[in-house]
Parts: C-alpha cells; structure tokens; sequence
C-alpha cells in the first residue's frame, strides 16, 4: 500500500474512533446527569428539606451550568475540545459521591452548584467536539450522538436504582457509578480529536453574540420550553385533566421519552433524507401537533398518543439547531453553541414556569396550546438552519 494510501486510511481509522468515542461521550454525560435523579429523595428525607426547600435548592443546579457555558468557547478555542471534555468529565464524576453523603443543605447546594456547572463544560464542549467530527466525516450525526444522550439519561437513573436495589448503602452506589464514568473518559480520551480543529481558527474566543447565533438561541429556548414542560407538567395534566391515578400519571413522560429516544436514534437518516430545514419544519409542526392534541381532545388515549407525536416531532430539533450553530461562519462553533445552549437552558428552567403562571390564569390546556403555538413559530423559521 502506498504511503498515500496509508494515510488515507489512518484518517479515516482515526476518525471512525472519534466518531465513536463521541457517541459515547454522550452517553457518559446522560449517564452522569440522569445518575442525580434517584438520589434526590434521600437527600430530602436525609437533611429534611421540605418541598419548597428541595426546589430552591435544585435550581443551583440549573443555575451553575448556564453560568458557566459563556465561558467554555474561550476553554475550548485555548485548550481544544477533547482536553476540556476529559477534565470537565473527571471533574463532574467527583460530585456524585459528595452529592450522597453531604451532611447539610449548604453543602448540598456547593456540590449542585459544581455539578452543573461541570455539566454545562461537558455540554457544550461535546457538542462543539460533535460538529466537528460531522464536518471532518461528511455525513450527518448529530441526532446519533443526542440519541444516545437520552439512552444515557434512562441508564443513569436504571444503573443507580438497580444499585440501590442491591442493598449497597447509598455513597457505595454513587462511588461505584463515578468510578466507571471516570474510567470512561480517560479510555475515551485517545479516541477523541486532540485539537479544536480548523474550525476554531481566525475566529474570537469570546464575544457577545448576536444576529443569526441569537435567533437559533431563541428557538432553542422554545424547543427546550417544550421538553420541559413535559418533564414538569405532563403528570400534572393526566392527573388532573384526564382522570388517572396519581401513581400512573408518569406513563405520558414515559411515552415522550422513549418517542423522542427513538426519533434521534433514527434522526441522522432523516435529516440524509429530507434536509435540515424540513427536518425542524416538519419536526416542530408535529410536536405542536401533539401539544394541540394534548390541550384539545379530552381522551386519555388522545393524550398519550400527543405526547408520542411531541417526543418525535421534538426529537430532532435541537440536534439540527446545534450543528447549524457550528456552522455559522465568523464564528467559532463553541461560542455559538454556548450561547445556544445557554439559551436552551433557559427555556428548559424558566419554560414550566411560565407555563404555570399562565395555567394560574386561564388553564393548563390553554398553556399547552401557547406552547403548540410558539412551535409553529419555531416551524416557520426553519430556514435558518440551512446547511
């Protein structure tokens, strides 16, 4: 084989192993993230927190990782995306025990608090590694790489629960889950690209944003809105709007994440298809289907089947978003995720809020039809995000 050759082919090796190695940074981080959840009721009944205590404390989580992804352009243009990924990824596995065993709600609050923000490094410093990747391979992966994010998100909270089951004492479970996460980063590190890529170059590593990276963000607020409003206010509905049991309410977020699980394990062959801009058009016209079908027909079976048809046309927004924020030219790709992102965040923790305050003074099928709504917006700008 001819020197030419050889390299050819170690190109395409290496990059077959970032590909990889991003995928799975992915699932590290739902894995990660999602781990936190089975722990938040021993962390009330440990330190006696009520409700309103619990919630306040939680929004620190929130709260630390949109502080820090204004910074992680400038983290990841000085030091390259794989080095900021591997020590962010390290850094957050150190929280976990700690989120366990802390003695007091002020420590509780410190460890949330570093929690999300090296969560918030990891995110944005994998997706800008993620676009990357897809510009270096030509093909489209971004939806691959969320999808297996959410997968990371239902193993997390299965793997800790399964632990817990055992009988193993709480810190033992979360210790043994940062463990293996962190012994996942550094086995992933090799197979990750060593620099920002060419991407990065001649652009600034911070700056304010603005025009096209702002508009993505705002659309990204509303797509987040929506995935929250689920998460907060889906059992809420079924309870209260379609007559099931408390204890059964929680199949409709059940039905949206496996739906929107499915629609990005199978979204890179769509967007191939289809394109981006019909890809989001199509997407967030059915999710505001699903909404209006939610909000609109007072059958339980209606309801599920709309919270099916919001997990799909959702599933695939936000991956198209975030690789057209990579793309934008003058920009370097982890500023423009950042921002994006940031925005994103913003909508996911302020979303269910103001959904609330607007159920307060009409109802909660009228929230659900504003969110149905701003979709049709988020539809009628598709354009955007042309490649």
């Amino acid at each position: 084989m001819s020197t030419a050759g050889e390299a050819v082919l170690t190109g395409r090796e290496s990059l077959g192993r970032a590909t990889l190695s991003t995928r799975l940074i992915f699932l590290v981080s739902g894995i990660g993230m999602s781990a936190w959840a089975p722990m938040v009721p021993y962390a009330k009944s440990r330190l006696g927190l009520d409700d309103a205590q619990l919630g306040l404390i939680l929004l620190v989580f929130g709260g630390g990782s949109m502080a820090s992804m204004p910074f992680v352009g400038w983290l990841s243009h000085r030091f390259g995306n794989r080095r900021v990924i591997v020590a962010s990824g390290l850094l957050l596995c150190l929280a976990l025990p700690v989120l366990a065993v802390a003695p007091s709600a002020a420590v509780l609050t410190v460890a949330l608090a570093y929690f999300g923000v090296m969560l918030g490094v990891v995110d944005v410093a994998m997706n800008a590694h993620a676009v990357e990747v897809e510009r270096l391979d030509g093909r489209v992966l971004m939806s691959g790489f969320h999808g297996l994010f959410s997968v990371g998100g239902l193993t997390g909270a299965a793997l800790m629960s399964a632990l817990l089951g055992t009988g193993l004492p709480l810190a033992w479970c979360a210790a043994i889950v940062a463990a293996v996460l962190a012994a996942l980063v550094l086995f992933l590190r090799g197979g990750l690209l060593p620099h920002g890529g060419e991407a990065n170059e001649g652009h600034a590593a911070f700056g304010m944003p603005r025009g096209l990276v702002l508009l993505l963000g705002l659309l990204c607020f509303v797509s987040f809105m929506a995935e929250g409003s689920m998460l907060d206010w889906s059992a809420v509905f079924l309870r209260d709007f379609r007559s099931f049991a408390p204890s059964s309410a929680g199949i409709g977020y059940a039905c949206f994440s496996i739906a929107m699980a499915l629609g990005r394990l199978t979204g890179d062959r769509l967007v191939q298809r289809i394109g981006t801009v019909w890809t989001v058009r199509a997407g967030a016209a059915l999710a505001a289907a699903g909404f209006a079908l939610v909000a609109g027909v007072p059958w339980a079976p209606a309801s599920l089947f709309g919270f099916v048809l919001i997990g799909l046309g959702a599933s695939n927004i936000v991956p198209v978003m975030f690789s057209a924020a990579g793309r934008l030219p003058g920009t370097s790709p982890a500023v423009a995720l950042a921002t994006v992102t940031m925005l994103g965040y913003v909508g996911l923790l302020s979303g269910p809020a103001l959904i609330g305050f607007l159920s307060k003074v009409s109802s909660l099928p009228v929230a659900m039809a504003a969110v149905a709504g701003l979709l049709l917006l988020v539809s009628a700008s598709a354009r955007i995000v042309r490649r």
